[in-house]
């Protein structure tokens, strides 16, 4: 068994599975539980539909529908879901065959019995609100009807004499007339039409009855105090009691129909104020019958409802794990001679044991004659790229895969930014304030994160759960670059005393100091104060980014070369590492040692002034030879030979890996062989019908034989390394200019962190006396509010993702081939996690 180790992808082999049909489906189960063979599609060609369990997984999917609508009415009637118990679920494997079909005449039951309560609550709500409005409009509609008789003639000449006839909008000017009189509408053959209508489309009615009927009608309207629930939306909405006065049939059906047409609801009552009476107390009867049915069926339908919400959580887990189930083995071909399911994919040479042992069991389990075989099969196919991970390493194995999927068994870059990634950011974010922030927040998370690790607080908390340990680490690493840089919230601490004597009694406007040793750890102090401080940080920081970085792409091709020597690439060694490492060392790595070699002299005893390295590295190229202002004995010659290798490593790097490629395949030519292929597609299975031979493990995957392969292509060969050598050669100065960043940003982090210190608690400061506490308590909320908001989030993001482009492009382009693929294995755990 082959060791695992986090340094590189672990062994996949490629495996053959022989499954009995009448143990196919708890074996797939019981492999879905385990969470570790990647199934491949062996009918690919095959339509989705054409497939040999597309019946099953439709009848699983109309389930899952079901499922879907009892949580919709679940959530309609604000009832709570009750939550999974994942450690329970993910610890069940897939339901039972009986357990699937008594499932599905449960939720046949309950989608019948809610529909039915569903259906009868709407037609009751419905008659609810038509008799609610009838109420209405028999209450309302009284005080027309009291008010028309003492105005009937008034009204008859209303609709008689259309040049005289007004559209009346209240009943403000039937109001200031005294009633009286028993005139009857029905002897003056005049006939009204009564009903509700949605408050907004009461102008529009009283509008299109004006102009059709020219004004040949009497209208009464009153509002409803209250809105009334609309029966199939169930939204509140106002409404008006109507009642118009007409003389005709004809005028009469046409303001029912336009009524209508504009939503309104017309209703029947008699023009007898005690037949009237008699309807009102009908009406209340029918209301209280019908309020107490719809209670009854509300109550029913809520403790319907209350039981779904009990199981739809853990009913849709177990239909998700029979549906992946089923669309997995839609995957597998059949063979019926043999009356079972062949199936192929990849599993972690690790792992093979453990599938061995599922298989047995469910075999044991199962009282199987035939049991299910796995069989290791020889492939030419790249198996997929699979990195071990915990709750620790997930993280950051998830950044560097977001950028690209490590090729098979290379080096993994995941491991080397548990270290790297952390500390690129503490370089920009240095400060050991802010930093403690961060680890405290951090701290939190790690601290609960059982209880919060299914928590519902939106996207922005899940991403920080998720990296809980990059930030862990952030802040650990920031509170030590924090540390020294002698930086906390933009102050300096004297843990030591400083290094430096000044004349107190001087009274000149710039002090000289005298140094008395080194500060034991990080910057002195008596920078913060000092007016060329920032001057020497900057310079400080600048050169420390520059050696950083250099040191960080230096390292990154070291793995380059591990993987050459992994994948016997002696080729590669000498024609691609060499030359790259020859040419960034004669350039840049000198130029640290250089920085370095500086740092180590004391200039001030020294006679001559330092030199600027920047134009040294310049002139090193534009005046080779001429030094104007040496930093050590000889550097001219030694930069000669320096840029003489570097000059000779172009065309070693460029020509010398196609001229031997094209030299091995005119070797190869002569000797008898037309090429080798160079690409793979389309595999196939060959593998005998014999039983004993697939016992055995017989079985190959082909991949791409052809016969012959593809011809050499020198061109195609030289002008991919030629691309190879313009973009190291550039990327090896621009990738050191881009790590400028660490310094630019911690430069604008100090610098912000400065100004916010002095413009709340500095001020804050600089007051005494009850005010100057009560500016002092205002000022530390909006600094404490602004240094977190600010300072440590926004700050920290920007930071954060400039050091993901440090890793993704500066380093990565030194080693990371990133064309893999990802094991994505065949698991239950993922049916959990999207819940």
């Amino acid at each position: 068994m082959p060791h695992a180790s986090l340094f590189r992808s672990e062994e996949v082999t490629a495996v053959q599975l022989f499954f009995p049909s009448e143990v196919a489906r708890s074996t797939v189960s019981a492999l879905g539980q385990l969470g570790c063979v990647q199934f491949r599609d062996l009918n690919s060609e095959t339509n989705q539909f054409q497939r040999s369990f597309v019946k099953e997984v439709r009848r699983v999917d109309d389930i899952e529908r079901q499922l879907r609508f009892f949580g919709k009415q679940i959530e309609t009637a604000n009832i709570p879901i009750e939550p999974l118990d994942y450690d329970l679920v993910e610890s069940q494997g897939g339901a039972s065959v009986h357990e699937i079909d008594d499932l599905a005449e449960r939720t046949n039951h309950y989608e019948q019995r809610i529909n039915s309560l569903n259906d009868s609550h709407e037609t009751l709500q419905k008659r609810y609100v038509e008799l609610v409005e009838l109420r209405y409009v028999l209450k309302e509609t009284g005080a027309f009807f009291d008010q028309a008789h003492g105005q009937s003639e008034d009204i008859r000449r209303s609709v008689d004499d259309s040049d005289l006839s007004t559209l009346l909008d209240n009943a403000a000017d039937i109001e200031q007339q005294p009633a009286g009189g028993d005139g009857s509408l029905a002897v003056m053959n005049i006939g009204f039409v009564a009903g509700v209508i949605p408050r907004a489309r009461t102008m529009a009615m009283e509008r299109i009855l004006w102009r059709i009927l020219r004004g040949n009608l009497y209208m009464n309207q009153v509002e409803i105090d209250e809105p009334i629930n609309d029966p199939v939306t169930n939204e509140p909405v106002d409404k008006n009691v109507f009642t118009i006065f007409a003389h005709g049939a004809d005028i009469l059906a046409k303001i029912r129909k336009i009524s209508e047409s504009l939503g309104a609801t017309l209703y029947t009552i008699d023009e007898d104020p005690r037949q009237r009476r008699e309807q009102l107390s009908e009406v209340n009867s029918r209301i209280a019958d019908i309020m107490s049915v719809l209670q009854n069926t509300r109550q029913t339908a809520h403790a319907e409802l209350r039981y779904l919400a009990g199981n739809v959580q853990n009913w849709m887990v177990t239909i998700r794990k029979e549906k992946a189930i089923y669309q997995t083995m839609n995957l597998f071909n059949y063979d019926s001679n043999r009356k079972c399911l062949i199936a192929e994919g990849w599993c972690p040479t690790n792992d093979l044991y453990k599938v061995q042992n599922v298989l047995r069991d469910v075999a044991d389990n199962s009282g199987a004659i035939q049991p299910s075989i796995l069989n290791e099969i020889q492939t030419a196919k790249t198996p997929p790229t699979f990195n071990r991970t915990n709750k620790f390493t997930q993280a950051f194995q998830s950044i560097m895969d977001a950028y690209g999927i490590a090729t098979y068994q290379e080096v993994n870059p995941g491991l080397i930014a548990i270290v790297t990634f952390p500390f690129l950011f503490a370089v920009m974010f240095g400060d050991l304030g802010h930093g403690f922030f961060l680890f405290l927040a951090a701290l939190y998370l790690v601290l609960n994160e059982k209880a919060l690790a299914r928590a519902k607080y939106g996207e922005i908390f899940e991403m920080a759960y998720y990296g809980r340990y990059i930030m862990l680490l952030m802040g650990i690493y920031s509170m030590y670059t924090g540390f020294i840089y002698n930086d906390i919230f933009s102050k300096s601490l004297n843990l030591f005393g400083s290094r430096w004597d000044f004349d107190e009694n001087s009274s000149a406007e710039s002090l000289t100091g005298v140094q008395r040793g080194t500060y034991p750890i990080g910057l002195d102090p008596v920078w913060e104060g000092a007016d060329n401080g920032l001057m020497f940080t900057n310079s400080l920081k600048m050169k420390l980014s520059v050696c950083v970085g250099v040191v960080h792409m230096t390292f990154s091709l070291c793995l380059s070369l591990i993987n050459y020597r992994f994948f016997h690439s002696t080729l590669d060694i000498i024609a691609n590492f060499i030359p790259g490492m020859l040419f960034l060392c004669s350039i840049f790595v000198y130029l640290i040692i250089c920085i370095i070699y500086k740092w180590t002299i004391d200039w001030s005893q020294s006679a001559t002034a330092p030199p600027s390295l920047l134009n040294m590295l310049i002139y090193m190229f534009l005046s080779p030879g001429t030094v104007e202002e040496p930093l050590y004995a000889g550097q001219a010659q030694v930069q000669i030979v320096l840029l003489l290798i570097a000059l000779v490593c172009v065309p070693w790097m460029l020509l010398m890996k196609p001229l031997v490629l094209r030299r091995e395949a005119n070797k190869a030519k002569n000797a008898g062989y037309q090429g080798v292929a160079a690409t793979e597609q389309n595999g196939r299975i060959s593998h005998s019908n014999d039983d004993d031979e697939d016992d055995e493990g017989g079985a190959v995957i082909h991949e791409g034989m052809h016969g012959e392969g593809e011809e050499f292509d020198f061109g195609e060969i030289m002008i991919h390394q030629v691309i190879h050598t313009i973009e190291f050669c550039l990327n090896c100065v621009s990738h050191t200019a881009s790590y400028l960043r660490l310094w630019a940003l911690s430069l604008a982090h100090n610098q912000l962190s400065k100004v916010l210190w002095d413009m709340t608690l500095g001020n804050a400061f600089g007051m005494s006396g009850p005010i100057g506490v009560i500016f002092l308590f205002v000022c530390f909320a909006m600094w404490l509010i602004l240094t977190i908001s600010v300072l440590v989030v926004m700050e920290g993001t920007s930071a954060m993702l400039h050091s993901l482009r440090l890793h993704w492009v500066e380093a990565a382009s030194k080693h990371f081939m990133a064309t893999g693929t990802p094991f994505i294995p065949f698991s239950f755990a993922t049916i959990t996690d999207e819940l």
